[in-house]
């Protein structure tokens, strides 16, 4: 199975750090965030990578070059103009599912988590597989109700909030081009039909939207080093 890290975004929260960064290659804790979910991700067995990007985006490609020194190959999805989550799976689709597996890993190249990704596999049924952990403060309402039997749906008295961490299924995309927009309606209307589950994540986890959390996860990071 191949993974995806989403890096496309202009980091428009982020300024003005990323008016000269992409926001995947921000330092927290003495490196790059994106190279974070690297190392994660080669620690979970992963080998294959395709990053996707638009703004900045030959940075990311100097910094990271192939992926040897992380132990994983890495492809890039080059969008000049960003599209949407959606849409830019849809683009990086022939590279992510030219294997023999429909599945592939997609995580968000703004966040921070201690989530085990090998604790990922396919769901028995359906077209995605969602991590989503605890509310924060910054986002009290959360996005999904995870129901007794584990899966998602889009309404419930009781929200998560989706880490952007998810197993999806090339078949969720079927019929939809570049301009799918973002990807939360499309998991929205396959919720509705049953085919979304979800896994609860109790442990750390980041979105390192503002330049106040990602020096407060730096801080973080670095404490652990002493």
């Amino acid at each position: 199975m191949k993974a995806m890290i989403l890096a496309a975004g202009r980091g428009e929260r982020m300024r003005p750090l990323t008016l000269t960064t992409p926001k995947p290659l921000l330092s927290a804790g003495g490196k790059p965030l994106i190279v974070h979910h690297l190392e994660h991700l080669n620690r979970a067995g992963y080998r294959d990578v395709v990053i996707n990007h638009a703004w900045l985006g030959e940075q990311i490609e100097f910094t990271l070059g192939t992926g040897d020194r992380f132990g994983l190959s890495l492809r890039y999805s080059r969008e000049g103009e960003p599209l949407e989550t959606a849409g830019g799976i849809v683009r990086a689709l022939p590279l992510l599912t030219e294997t023999a597996s429909d599945w592939f890993l997609v995580i968000n190249g703004d966040i921070w988590t201690d989530f085990e990704l090998s604790l990922l596999t396919p769901p028995e049924q359906g077209d995605a597989l969602l991590v989503v952990t605890d509310n924060r403060p910054h986002h009290p309402d959360g996005d999904f109700h995870l129901t007794d039997d584990g899966r998602l749906t889009g309404e419930g008295r009781e929200k998560l909030t989706f880490t952007g961490i998810s197993l999806l299924n090339r078949r969720l995309f079927e019929g939809l081009d570049e301009q799918a927009g973002k990807l939360g309606p499309v998991l929205r209307a396959a919720m509705a039909q049953g085919r979304v589950a979800g896994l609860y994540h109790p442990g750390e986890w980041v979105d390192v939207g503002t330049p106040a959390r990602l020096r407060e996860l730096d801080q973080a990071l670095r404490a652990r080093e002493h």
